[in-house]
């Protein structure tokens, strides 16, 4: 009986279709253990532990027998009459439209994991970049494009397996689209406008926009062929039809730009001011903290403008993307520091208030205070030094600033952007 079985077995497995037979064999018989492995899943809260721990061994056993069972009877090993007869007997089972619509179903389950599984062993780098934005991007967008044709071939397959005539039923779909496609011309121009975001790179996954000209702004969470999902600066998650999207503004394509400006009195010398202002544009892009983000030395433009408050000094920083906002919230704490340590006033807001042409009377009244024995328990104490003044100074002459570190931040800032990026 032995020699049999391997002579047998040595003639069977010399031909090619025995190999694919059995490589298609094997996939099906993983299907549908993992088809069950999934069911009794999803009955482990319903039923006793060690009966669906029983339950899996069983299940296990039942698919390895009914494997070897239908690999005997592909290798025509009559040697084993058990196994041989009991394949045949699931070979034309399996012929049947149920056997046929469980193994469409076991496999289509199959590829939706490893479609979900592949995509999650993808991970970016943590540097943010094109490639990283790429990726991200296009990681969604395959994901769910392989999830849906999965399961528009799923349908086909059971249809074809319960008798079914899929051409005509596929051709009738496709009339019934057509008349559909009218009165759905937005979604085909969602479709349309996404694909070509996705072709020529406008914007990703990670990516910093405003939308129509400032009415949306935000971080892109999600995009796909349909929509876009921007998350606000307060949470807020909005969601963009791709086909109502006009204008695009990216904040973070390539490189960034720090607009880093301070405003000074007219009283003050704008030579020392400009003066500062390089030194710490300097010294900021030198720092080791920092001096990676700067793609370019900063540009000192000058002064930029005279406005009613003050006169307006302006330095450009070219930076990494998405570094522009740390950055700026770092040189508007060393340039007030900068200039407190040089002397030299910011503007604050001021108002005029102006009475008319007449005389305004200002009378001052105070109540008669009845006078004290000095000593007395009711005798107001001396009043205490008020916070930031030197006894012994005027009263309205308040102390000097204390002297500040500008290198060193208490925080490090961060990097979201402002608030004011936002236009919802």
């Amino acid at each position: 009986m032995l020699e049999q079985l391997t002579e047998q077995f040595l003639q069977s497995i010399q031909t090619p279709r025995a190999w694919v037979g059995l490589a298609v064999t094997l996939v099906v018989a993983y299907a549908l253990y993992r088809f069950g492995r999934t069911l009794l899943r999803s009955l482990e809260r319903h039923l006793p532990a060690r009966l669906v721990w029983g339950l899996k061994w069983v299940w296990l056993l039942l698919v390895g027998v009914g494997w070897l069972a239908v690999a005997a009877h592909l290798l025509q090993l009559s040697a084993l009459p058990f196994l041989y007869e009991y394949g045949q007997g699931i070979a034309a089972w399996f012929g049947h439209s149920a056997a046929q619509t469980l193994v469409v179903v076991a496999i289509a389950l199959i590829a939706w994991n490893l479609v979900g599984a592949l995509a999650h062993r993808i991970v970016p780098d943590d540097e943010f970049n094109r490639r990283t934005v790429r990726v991200q991007t296009l990681k969604g967008v395959i994901e769910s494009t392989l999830k849906v044709a999965i399961v528009i071939i799923s349908v086909i397959a059971v249809i074809q397996s319960l008798g079914v005539n899929a051409t005509s039923l596929l051709a009738g779909v496709s009339v019934l689209g057509l008349a559909v496609s009218f009165g759905a011309q937005s979604l085909v121009k969602d479709l349309f406008s996404g694909f070509f975001i996705l072709l020529e790179d406008q914007y990703g996954v990670g990516d910093v926009i405003t939308v129509n000209t400032g009415l949306l702004s935000g971080n892109v969470e999600k995009l796909n062929l349909r929509m876009t999902a921007l998350r606000g600066l307060d949470g807020t998650l909005h969601i963009i039809p791709n086909g109502q999207i006009n204008t695009v503004s990216v904040s973070s394509k390539d490189w960034s730009r720090v607009v880093a400006t301070v405003d000074v009195t007219y009283s003050a010398n704008l030579n020392d001011a400009l003066r500062v202002l390089k030194a710490v544009s300097d010294e900021l892009a030198a720092d080791p903290e920092w001096k990676h983000f700067f793609l370019d030395a900063p540009d000192i433009q000058g002064v930029t403008q005279l406005a009613p408050d003050g006169v307006t000094l302006r330095a450009l920083f070219k930076v990494q993307p998405k570094s522009q906002y740390a950055i700026g919230r770092e040189f508007n704490r060393r340039i007030k520091i900068a200039m407190d340590q040089a002397g030299i006033s910011i503007p604050s807001p001021q108002r005029h208030l102006n009475f008319g042409d007449g005389p305004v009377e200002i009378r001052l009244v105070r109540d008669p205070v009845p006078a004290r024995a000095p000593g007395s328990p009711d005798s107001p104490a001396p009043a205490a030094a008020a916070p930031g003044r030197v006894p012994g100074l005027d009263a309205g002459k308040a102390a000097p600033l204390p002297e500040q570190e500008r290198t060193q931040a208490p925080i490090t800032p961060s990097m979201t952007r402002d608030a004011e990026d936002d236009r919802s």
